[in-house]
């Protein structure tokens, strides 16, 4: 574009030198003098024999003069004969000859023409190689580049005529993309060099079009320059990363079908085509049907989303696995150890320098990767979700700011953190209060048969948290069935209705081997509206189940989380931390007492992260967190009897186990006395009535 600014300067100048004026007046008076020349010739001819040559709106014509006059038609025709006929032959050669004359007129303009083009030719000849030789040779080491320049120099000198018109030199870009010059313009669609060196790494931005991925025309580009459309060309995510990479959320072009197509092609061939533009606003093409060759591409597609898109991809496109063959399947946390905490206070201080924020100090520091390891669920390991991390350390400059300090302290992200649970915990302080005003029933004191404080976890926008909930027991005599009551009114999830039927396995592993199980309990979880899904209530349901059997009371002053398999294990369960802190919320609202606590699997001692007022309230031993590894630790700490382990003449009448046992006993024995009888009252003879 630079050389043809040069020459919307430098042509017009050469057409507008005194030289090419004048070689052009030399040509255009030849052409002129031929033609007068032999015009006079016949004017004189004519005029010897008294014969007007007269210039009519239909071509020229011929009549007899007489004293220097046209004679009239009306005394031409009284003259004789042989008069009339002499002057007629004589005007019939005079006009044999100036027809033949006329006739070489046609040829004279062609010979005009090309001397004139000729001319116009070599006056542009030297400022077009002027302009295009350096570029040239820039270039000569890409063939398509050179070949272009050359069919350009080409063009420029075979329509030179076009820049003879008189017009003001110019260099401007806007005097250019208005001149006879425009349908020169190149266009730079993408440069690789733009941002430095390397190659260019690009995203695909939110909400993708086949314009935005592909290119495409801009409709309003081509109205202004009708003549100039590589001005309206614009390039689209491809044309940008062509040479690297293209980073490309999968969801964003799983949504736009006509965008994974075009993504697609695109790989496969190896090339960009540009997408075609929509119709402007009087309903034509923009582009005009004009479309540029396809782009050769080499570029490195990485598509980035979840495990279970990544699958869905894998099983519904029968290209994707052709197409996308490399799999990077990333951890969302990294093992904590002195390094990555280095590194992740480094990461901080990035993410400082990145936003303009004030330096976090050695104590804020600490808290983010406190923070940092309570969002990984792990105290050993470190979220690597590090956009809700930068998030903290710009809500805590805000606080820092507001106390006027110059570093960002521990207290500043506390109170970040703090800030950021207040505006979401609307759903969690109404249903606290309504267990402290009594509407939700939940004892966090005393001891009660077949009850138990179970903890149910909640996710609102983001914002998780848990709540404590009351589960209860009863048993009866029955055969043999646990009644999930959440799952018989359609409240239970999968999850939840498996844990119930492990609880009849552990039961029937553990007290039928000689008896069948001659119970029927029911479970249910009180005041509970919403659905219930996973396993993490089975140890409480199993405790509450075992208590109403043994009639043994439990502590209501604890809490229990944890599922339990068939031989009695308890295993881990998901937000342990959120769990602790929901019932802890409970307790100190009623004044902790010194008693109370939570029964948690010692699977998930590792995963505790929790608030500084609950570690506080623990060391000080207002609140405790006891682990468990069985049901027989678990059922030991809720009863304050001894579980028992079962020997040869049992597990002890004074054990839970023990209690539990004689009691299913006892059932089996009233089952078999019950269906003794009947058998005895089906087997008696009917008696006959008498008259």
């Amino acid at each position: 574009n630079a050389a043809l600014r040069e020459l919307l300067a430098t042509l017009p100048s050469a057409f507008a030198s005194e030289d090419h004026r004048a070689r052009r007046r030399a040509i255009d008076e030849a052409l002129r003098g031929s033609q007068d020349d032999a015009m006079a010739v016949i004017h004189a001819k004519a005029a010897q024999q008294n014969i007007a040559v007269l210039r009519t709106p239909l071509g020229f014509g011929m009549a007899p003069m007489h004293d220097g006059r046209v004679v009239k038609s009306e005394v031409f025709n009284q003259l004789p004969e042989t008069m009339r006929r002499d002057v007629e032959t004589r005007i019939a050669a005079l006009e044999t000859e100036l027809g033949a004359l006329l006739a070489r007129g046609p040829q004279a303009e062609k010979d005009h023409r090309r001397q004139v083009a000729a001319l116009n030719e070599e006056t542009a000849r030297r400022p077009i190689e002027e302009a295009l030789d350096a570029l040239s040779a820039d270039f000569s080491d890409l063939p398509e580049v050179a070949g272009f320049l050359a069919g350009l120099e080409a063009d420029l000198v075979a329509n030179c005529e076009q820049f003879a018109s008189d017009f003001a030199p110019s260099r401007t870009t806007t005097a250019l993309q208005k001149s006879v010059f425009a349908r020169y313009l190149v266009t730079v669609v993408a440069d690789a060099g733009a941002d430095g060196p390397g190659a260019p790494v690009c995203d695909l931005p939110m909400l993708p079009t086949v314009a935005s991925l592909a290119g495409h025309f801009d409709a309003a580009a081509m109205a202004r320059h009708p003549d100039a459309p590589a001005l309206a060309i614009r390039p689209g995510a491809l044309h940008r990363a062509n040479g690297g990479a293209l980073l490309i959320d999968a969801r964003d072009v799983i949504g736009a079908p006509d965008v994974w197509a075009t993504l697609k092609a695109a790989i496969k061939a190896s090339e960009i085509r540009l997408a075609p533009c929509a119709s402007d606003t009087a309903g034509a093409p923009a582009s005009s049907g004009l479309l540029p060759d396809a782009i050769p591409l080499a570029v490195k597609v990485v598509l980035f989303g979840d495990a279970e898109l990544f699958h869905q991809l894998e099983q519904s496109d029968p290209d994707f696995a052709r197409l996308f063959k490399v799999q990077a399947d990333f951890d969302e946390t990294i093992a904590r150890s002195k390094e990555n905490d280095r590194d992740y206070a480094r990461l901080i201080a990035r993410m400082v320098e990145m936003h303009g924020l004030k330096p976090a100090n050695a104590a804020g520091v600490a808290r983010l990767i406190e923070e940092a390891s309570r969002l990984a669920e792990h105290r050993e390991r470190l979220t690597l979700e590090v956009g809700r991390v930068a998030d903290v350390v710009q809500e805590a400059d805000y606080w820092a700011s507001e106390a006027g300090r110059k570093t960002i302290t521990g207290d500043d992200i506390r109170r970040a953190l703090d800030q950021r649970t207040r505006r979401a915990d609307r759903v969690r302080t109404h249903a606290h209060d309504a267990i402290e005003r009594g509407v939700v029933l939940v004892d966090t004191s005393g001891s009660k048969t077949g009850q138990i404080n179970g903890l149910s976890l909640a996710q609102k926008s983001g914002f998780s948290f848990a709540r404590p909930v009351r589960i209860t027991a009863r048993v009866h005599l029955g055969q043999g069935r646990v009644t999930d009551i959440e799952r018989e009114a359609t409240l239970g999830g999968p999850m939840h209705s498996k844990g119930v039927m492990i609880l009849w396995g552990y039961l029937a592993g553990r007290f039928a081997e000689d008896a069948p199980l001659a119970l029927a309990a029911t479970l249910v979880f009180e005041q509970s509206y919403d659905a219930v899904d996973g396993d993490s209530a089975s140890a409480a349901e199993l405790f509450a189940l075992l208590s109403a059997l043994a009639d043994a009371p439990l502590r209501q002053d604890l809490a229990v989380t944890g599922s339990v398999n068939q031989w009695g294990e308890i295993q881990a369960v998901g937000g342990v931390n959120e769990k602790i802190e929901g019932f802890f919320d409970v307790c100190a609202a009623r004044g902790l007492s010194g008693s109370q606590g939570v029964l948690i699997p010692e699977a998930n001692r590792q995963h505790l992260m929790l608030r500084e007022d609950v570690v506080a309230a623990v060391r000080e031993g207002r609140f405790n967190v006891s682990t468990i590894k069985t049901v027989d630790e678990g059922i030991a700490l809720m009863t304050g009897l001894e579980a028992g382990q079962k020997g040869a003449d049992g597990f002890g009448a004074a054990t839970v186990n023990g209690r539990v046992a004689a009691r299913l006993r006892a059932f089996a024995e009233r089952s078999r006395a019950f269906a003794a009888g009947r058998e005895r009252a089906d087997a008696a003879p009917s008696g006959s009535a008498s008259a």
